[in-house]
């Protein structure tokens, strides 16, 4: 799994860092940063709901 934040859409509600903190941390300038880029296979579901869970859709999971 490879995960990835696009930082020009992403709207800083940090949903995915308070539900994956292991994979998505909050940046200085408080966009999201991918901390674990592959991440270990059993994140997989926290990862699979914060890319859900995103209002816009700036998460994406390669499987």
């Amino acid at each position: 799994m490879f995960v990835t934040v696009d930082r020009e859409l992403c709207a800083a509600t940090g949903g995915c860092a308070q539900l994956c903190p292991d994979v998505f941390s909050i940046g200085a300038d408080g966009i999201v940063v991918v901390t674990q880029a592959s991440p270990d296979e059993s994140l997989r579901p926290l990862v699979l709901d914060a890319a859900d869970l995103c209002p816009t859709a700036a998460i994406s999971v390669e499987h």
